[in-house]
């Protein structure tokens, strides 16, 4: 059975209290890996490493933190079917996606950084006949990098990346249920030279390891990617202590559909928008409103393209859905869809476990799953399941669809598909989302910024943005003599 094993001042080394996690893989219901359970004296460890390691890192200049961010790159590169098998094992993923989307993905976070951080610009403020202003932005010192289990090495990078980039140094806590990938970059890290102590990597469970990082005095920032709940525990405990934070929570996004679409092409991609990786992306449309006109084609046209997706084995190509992450969320997925009939929602199709033939007959699978005849306040459509099920519901007005998308505690993503430019533009504008796409999905630039609005979060990453957020301002106000 593999041990894992954290990465702490340059060195992959055991959890001090010697005890490990199970780690599942989810297509086939066993344990195939062991975790460090790690606590505050591991965290403890790494942080000191990063203290010691940051006057050295952060002197560095862009250019020199470039060069080995990009070495990194190219080892992610190097090895992209590797990880994407491993990436498939542990998260239940297709192999496919992995290799299409994660793993590039992984490798354009650290190119797109180690490039940005050398065209970052400060400002300049003169006030004429009387002094000459400057903003410098610094790096913060140690800061917590935490990430999800849906999308692991894709977003784990896409913190850490820009962390290194502006001159800090990072205590980083991958989730427990998708540990692998993480920990396979740490050794990629060690291979291209990675000083000591500027990457720390603690593997664990997020109430201890999680927690040790979040309180811990000399952590002077938290980037946390996951669950509302949690980010609303960080947000308090790192209050009173004035940390800065980036929370990206959960969402519950609408996909609203007006009759004057390209229809095929928003078929195609509501399919993937619906169900990519098992419908596990914070950006999934989950609740899908179509203008009564099409309504009842569209639901039948969808369905039928649902029911001949392939569920099964995440490493065999023709696989188009996999595994669910964990048997708990399984579970929790299931009770949402026997809480949806229970509401009077209509199965359209799906809403059952599945139990592929062969190796993968005890593992976590869901059908990809249609409901209709829900009201748009139910908890089907306000509470997030983070699966592979959507709600379709018919619209008759702009100004009604915007009322059931607007509804929800979240706002992170929505998308609107239409023909007509003004009705596109108005719509986006009155969406409580912090990001809208038009006829498109997913379709991502890493300059631009990145979260979303009411519950599902605070802060931008992306960009710019998260090299502000990873560094602090400081105005010099120069006097001059005329």
């Amino acid at each position: 059975m593999q041990k894992l094993e954290n990465y702490i001042n340059g060195e992959l080394v055991a959890p001090i209290s010697g005890e490990y996690v199970d780690n599942y893989n989810p297509a086939i219901g066993e344990v195939y890996s062991l975790i460090p359970d790690s606590d505050e004296r591991d965290v403890a460890k790494a942080v000191e490493s990063a203290k010691n390691a940051f006057p050295e890192w952060s002197a560095k200049t862009p250019e020199q933190r470039h060069d080995i961010l990009i070495a990194i790159s190219k080892l992610i590169e190097r090895d992209l079917d590797e990880l994407a098998e491993a990436e498939s094992i542990d998260n239940g993923k297709p192999k496919t996606l992995a290799k299409a989307v994660d793993i590039p993905r992984a490798v354009s976070n650290f190119k797109f950084y180690a490039t940005a951080a050398m065209h970052f610009a400060s400002e300049s403020h003169q006030m004429v006949g009387e002094a000459i202003n400057y903003t410098l932005r610094q790096p913060i010192g140690v800061v917590g990098c935490i990430s999800p289990w849906n999308l692991p090495l894709y977003l784990f990078t896409w913190k850490i990346a820009p962390a290194l980039a502006a001159g800090n140094c990072v205590v980083a806590k991958p989730t427990e249920i998708t540990p692998m990938t993480s920990y396979l970059l740490s050794k990629l890290c060690i291979e291209a030279g990675l000083p000591k102590g500027v990457l720390n990597i603690v593997h664990g469970l997020g109430q201890k390891a999680g927690a040790a990082i979040v309180q811990h005095d000399a952590v002077k920032a938290i980037s946390f990617t996951g669950g509302t709940a949690t980010g609303e525990w960080i947000a308090r405990e790192a209050a009173p202590k004035f940390k800065k934070l980036s929370l990206e929570l959960g969402g519950k996004n609408p996909n609203i559909i007006f009759a004057d679409c390209d229809y095929e092409t928003m078929l195609d991609t509501t399919i993937r928008s619906s169900f990519a990786n098992q419908g596990q992306i914070c950006l999934c449309g989950s609740r899908i409103f179509v203008e009564r006109p099409m309504y009842e084609n569209f639901c039948s046209d969808f369905a039928e393209k649902v029911k001949a997706l392939k569920i099964g084995d995440p490493l065999e190509a023709s696989t188009n859905v996999g595994a669910v992450v964990s048997n708990d969320h399984m579970n929790k997925i299931l009770s949402y869809i026997e809480l949806a009939k229970e509401e009077g929602g209509q199965i359209l199709t799906g809403g059952n476990q599945v139990r592929p033939k062969g190796r993968c007959e005890k593992g976590y699978f869901v059908e990809p799953t249609i409901i209709e005849n829900l009201s748009h306040n139910c908890r089907t459509n306000q509470e997030e399941i983070f699966g592979p099920v959507v709600s379709v519901q018919p619209f008759d007005t702009e100004e009604g669809v915007l009322t059931y998308a607007n509804s929800t505690r979240y706002g992170l993503s929505a998308t609107v598909w239409t023909s007509n430019l003004n009705k596109a533009h108005r719509v986006a504008e009155k969406l409580e989302s912090g990001i809208v796409w038009i006829n498109t999905w997913l379709l991502r630039d890493l300059r631009t910024p990145f979260g979303g609005v009411k519950d599902s979060g605070m802060g931008r990453e992306g960009g710019f943005e998260a090299l502000r957020f990873f560094t602090e301002e400081k105005n010099i106000c120069v006097k001059v003599n005329y």
